[in-house]
This record gives C-alpha cells, structure tokens and sequence, in this order.
C-alpha cells in the first residue's frame, strides 16, 4: 500500500493535540508578521521623516516655520515631536521669563533642565512606541521551536502506541506517524526563523534611531541654551 505523505495529508490525519499545536504555531506566525509589516512601515516612515525633518532644520529655516509644519508633513514622527516637545517647553521658558520681568517678580523657571527633561521625555515616550511589540517577535523565535518540539513528542509517541498495537514495524507502518509528527518541528521553525530574523533587524534599527535621535537632542539643546539668560 502506498501511504499518502503529503502535508496537507498529514495534517488532516495527526492527532488533535498536533493538529492544536499546528494551528497555535499558525496563528504565532500570522500575528508575528503583522507585527513584521507594522514595524517595517513604521521604522521607514520614521526614517524618511527624520531626513526630511533634518533638511528643514538645518537648512536654515525659522523654527516657528518648521513648527508650524509638523503636524502637516511630519504626522505622528519620532524627530519632529522631540523637537516639538523641546521647542515648546523653550518658547514656556520664554513667555514665563518675560512674565517675571514684567512683573518684577522672582520665579522658578525650568530653563536648560525643563527642556532637557522635555526632550528627554519624548525621546523615552517615542523610543517606547518603536519598541512596541519587539518583545512579541522575540517570544515567538524563542518558544516557537519548542512548541513545535511538543507536537512532535507527542505524534512519535502515538506514532509508537499505534506500531506496538499493531505489531507491524515496517517502514510503511512507521513513516506516516514519524512525518506526522514531524510537521510540527517544521512548522515551529516557519514561524520561529522570520520572527528571530526580523527581531534583531528591528533591534539593531532602533538602536541607530535612539542614537540619532540622541544627538540630534544634544545639538538642540545647544542651540536652545544660546538663547536663555543664564
């Protein structure tokens, strides 16, 4: 008798723990690349925006003019709301310094520490919204191999109870139970490999955006101290 190996075969024939294993190890796979397509069109947007973002502010144009143009050209980007989040607390600082002197009044103002806490502030809330869901991709590279393994487990273990029940050891009797089972090694690796691989891509690419994003507040708040009273 030929035995029928195909996958699809083989599927429809494993056991229901398997057959479990195989649709959790599906569904890992299917939200694993959401997150892939997700952070891919985010980290390119960011990407883009920053270098157009960076033309514009160090090509000389007025702040208040880049300010205004952020909600419209740069939606929702890492860079400009840093700079937005910076600039800001600087045109406070202002507008409560000129309050004080008005007044004749004595006040606390933030001055560079408000606006370096600002920046700092945007730079974590926004290193935080890239990092979403990082962790997600790097639970499933790490356990899907081994969810996998379960399922294996336990269709050779069947695969075993169904060749000493039926007495019969040849390879015609054992190969569809072993293929059966090795399918769910396989499809721990299908999810595991595309999630591990686009982790560490992710990873790295933040790093080089904290560090850019970084420097770029740095330089900003040099420029910014240039223009407050000591």
């Amino acid at each position: 008798m030929n035995a029928d190996l195909s996958i699809w075969s083989l599927i429809l024939n494993a056991s229901i723990v398997v057959q479990g294993v195989l649709v959790l190890l599906l569904c890992l796979s299917l939200m694993s690349w959401a997150v892939v397509f997700n952070k891919w069109r985010l980290y390119s947007k960011n990407r883009r925006d920053a270098e157009a973002f960076s033309a514009a502010f160090w090509g000389g144009k007025d702040m208040d003019t880049v300010l205004a143009s952020i909600p419209q050209r740069y939606p929702n980007s890492a860079l400009p709301n840093i700079f937005q989040a910076g600039y800001r607390e600087f045109m406070r600082h202002k507008r409560d310094a000129s309050n004080a002197n008005s007044s004749g009044k004595i006040t606390a103002g933030g001055g560079l520490e408000g606006i370096r806490r600002a920046l700092d502030a945007a730079l974590s809330r926004e290193l935080e919204r890239m990092a979403r869901h990082l962790a997600f991709l790097a639970t499933v590279g790490s356990t899907s191999p081994f969810i996998g393994l379960f399922g294996t487990v336990w269709g050779i273990m069947n695969a075993f109870q169904n060749i000493a029940l039926s007495k019969n050891t040849s390879l015609i009797a054992v190969a569809p139970g072993i293929a059966e089972a090795l399918v769910a090694t396989a499809f721990g690796l299908v999810a595991a490999i595309p999630a591990v691989v686009a982790y560490n891509k992710f990873t790295s690419d933040l790093k080089r955006s904290a560090a850019s994003m970084e420097q770029f507040s740095s330089e900003f708040l040099n420029i910014l101290s240039r223009h407050i009273k000591a």
